[in-house]
């Protein structure tokens, strides 16, 4: 990735040593030595760099000659997922420490980029305080824990009060089934046929947005699934999963949601949290917990207004029926890179980057749901923003995504399924069928169950 970079830079460095050498009797410090840390920048999240800052004052401040050297990489999830894969490939180019998806990180596991911590956290009192589910996002096949989370999510409907008050919606909305959300979307419309009532990412451009933020919702509220945990296969030809494309399909050929052009845009989110939601243009969107973040004092897109004007809901199932609700939980976590050549010391800084204090600074600047217990009894934490407690209480009715190196092959595929259905280039029967082939292509048939 940025291999000729760092070569020049190499280079430059070692003629600055040997001239200092010469000219100083003070010889450099003999432990000097420098930990590279890659991780995620957009220009909306902020919380992460200024976790990262933070650490590298910290830990540097406690360990004289090492050197903690951020190595930020600007892009969207997809993109930063791609950059990293490259860096891991070489061990010129791999970090001491990077910033992981959770649904990676069986799928790097695999290919050999992550350094086994059991040993370390044995010894790291902390890690006692970590939700014990939240612990679960870093292991691995063997049992083995390769990541530590950062903290974790879960999924609404995120509502405008005010967009719902004029179409003479009662509040607080709460729907009961995917009948009641295309009622209220279609109502709002014929009260303001100009706004954007329902808004779901679909299509490739929003990649894991699409399924994390949308799909899932609809899939696992109808009962079905996407892989069957107890065969340990990935499930096709479910019922579920053409009830989901059709109503996807629906929502965007009755123009309820944003235009298929917008939805294949990467940034079309940009536009829902920074322009339409607050402007009162959009009814509702379903996204995750931390949307607060890009609204509160200091976000991307500040809002003052929208811990009176936003309400949140959980996703109903199909027809109503229990749970009565969905959401879905990702999150990111912290590995150590296998090829470190100073693994004691980048746990260390994994450690200082994950100790109470700048893990309840990164909950509360990112609306992250804690993943520490400590933090989460904080009352810091709990006093963040009005929807801590709702959104925090939707763990109770999600879901995880499939921990299987599989997994990012699949998600794509049913990003594709989704694409074809809005932008009217198949049915959902069709997408349906042609996702069973994609799963059965890129896993082969002894790890499908046809439903």
């Amino acid at each position: 990735m940025r291999g000729p970079i760092k070569l020049s830079f190499s280079l430059f460095a070692s003629a600055v040593l040997l001239a200092t050498s010469a000219c100083s009797a003070e010889q450099p410090n003999a432990g000097s030595r420098t930990l590279k840390i890659v991780y995620q920048k957009t220009d909306s999240f902020a919380a992460l760099d200024n976790l990262f800052k933070d650490a590298k004052k910290e830990f540097e401040a406690a360990n004289q000659g090492i050197t903690v050297d951020l190595q930020p990489i600007q892009a969207n999830d997809d993109d930063y997922g791609t950059k990293l894969a490259l860096a891991l490939r070489s061990k010129e180019t791999a970090p001491d420490v990077f910033y992981e998806d959770t649904f990676k990180v069986r799928s790097d596991v695999d290919a050999g980029y992550l350094l086994k911590l059991d040993g370390y956290l044995e010894k790291w009192d902390d890690w006692k305080t970590f939700n014990e589910s939240a612990k679960a996002a870093g292991a691995a096949d063997d049992g083995g824990i390769y990541a530590v989370p950062v903290g974790t999510d879960t999924r609404g409907i995120w509502y405008n009060k005010k967009v719902f008050e004029k179409a003479g919606i009662p509040l607080p909305w709460q729907p009961k089934t995917w009948d009641e959300i295309l009622d209220a979307a279609r109502k709002m419309k014929a009260a303001d046929p100009s706004l954007i009532p329902f808004n779901m990412y679909a299509g490739k451009a929003t990649g894991e947005g699409t399924v994390m933020q949308s799909f899932y919702e609809l899939l696992y509220g109808t009962g079905s699934e996407l892989y069957d945990q107890k065969e340990k296969k990935w499930v096709v030809g479910s019922a579920g999963f053409t009830d989901s494309l059709a109503f996807l399909k629906t929502l965007y050929d009755e123009k309820l949601a944003v235009p298929p052009a917008e939805a294949l845009d990467s940034n079309v989110w940009k536009k829902v949290f920074g322009e339409l939601l607050p402007q009162g243009k959009m009814g509702a969107t379903v996204e995750g917990s931390y949307a607060p973040s890009f609204w509160q004092k200091g976000g991307s897109y500040e809002w003052p207004g929208y811990t009176t004007d936003m309400g949140v809901a959980p996703f109903p199932t199909q027809h109503g029926q229990a749970p009565g609700g969905v959401s879905m939980s990702g999150g990111w976590t912290l590995a150590v890179g296998a090829d470190s050549s100073n693994p004691e010391l980048a746990f260390k800084f994994l450690s200082t980057a994950l100790n109470k204090k700048n893990s309840l600074a990164f909950n509360v600047a990112g609306s992250q749901i804690a993943v520490r217990t400590d933090v989460a009894a904080d009352p810091g934490y709990l006093g963040a923003n009005p929807f801590v407690k709702d959104v925090t209480g939707l763990v109770s009715v999600t879901h995880y995504r499939p921990a299987t190196a599989d997994y990012p092959r699949v998600s794509a595929a049913v990003q594709a399924a989704t694409e074809a259905v809005i932008t009217g280039a198949m049915s959902p029967q069709a997408a349906a069928a042609q996702y069973d082939k994609s799963v059965r292509d890129q896993v082969g048939d002894a790890k499908v169950l046809q439903k």
